[in-house]
């Protein structure tokens, strides 16, 4: 009998011994599987966002632009195309440092004025949105103007300058998404429309230097004459 117990006893030991490893084997399991998904997902992230802005990149765009492009008819969409106006200067002029604090500031404005719509950076100092119930401000400009608008506020520079601040201006491109069109053909003609307001830009006339005041020409200088009364005491002495 005692035999017979002890054996049960063993075997219940052994069983649970077992089970907790199995337990502690399926915990572990589940660990490693999750980390793999949060790699995984980070990895994703990656390969769809700008890692200096945050924002969707060009890959990105264009798959969540095709998608909304899909049902346009449903919503209204214009596409817009945004390109810094010599975004080159303030590289030269303060360093990448600054440009990246630039290009940072410019993303998060865009992102706050567009809203639950996608706003992507194609690369370099150029910008990509698909905006819903913008279509009624196409014709006459003022979506394109509020846009620079928003852009135009002085961007301190923090800590890559001192206390400097700089002010960019954006070249604004809009076209709406008719029927039929592709999402590449809309990004292609709001690209166009892009340029044609960079070039009208260009030729805006620049503020003229300020005058220079007059040069006052200097007067000869003409020797004096020796008087009367010098030359009388010089013949005496």
């Amino acid at each position: 009998m005692d035999v017979t117990l002890t054996l049960a006893c063993l075997l219940a030991a052994g069983t649970a011994g077992l089970a907790w490893r199995s337990h502690r084997r399926a915990r572990r399991a589940e660990a490693e599987a999750a980390g793999l998904r949060l790699a995984l997902d980070a990895e994703r992230h990656t390969a769809l966002h700008d890692p200096l802005t945050g924002l969707p990149n060009r890959r990105a765009f264009y798959r969540l632009g095709a998608e909304r492009v899909a049902v346009h008819d449903k919503l209204g969409i214009v596409a817009a195309v945004v390109d810094l106006d010599d975004f080159k200067r303030i590289n030269d002029e303060y360093g990448h440092a600054a440009g990246d604090t630039v290009l940072s500031t410019v993303a998060r404005r865009l992102a706050d004025y567009a809203g639950d719509d996608l706003v992507a950076r194609l690369g370099g100092d150029e910008f990509a949105a698909l905006l819903t119930g913008a279509a009624i401000d196409v014709a006459n400009g003022s979506h394109a103007t509020r846009i620079s608008t928003v852009l135009s506020s002085p961007i301190p520079l923090g800590g890559t300058v001192s206390d400097l601040s700089v002010t960019v201006t954006a070249s604004v491109g809009l076209v709406p998404v008719t029927p039929g069109m592709s999402l590449a053909e809309a990004l292609g003609r709001a690209d166009t429309e892009m340029y044609v307001a960079k070039s009208l830009r260009c030729r805006e006339p620049q503020a003229a230097p300020a005058p220079r005041p007059p040069v006052t020409p200097m007067k000869p200088v003409i020797p004096r004459q020796p008087t009367e009364l010098a030359r009388s005491k010089a013949g005496g002495s």
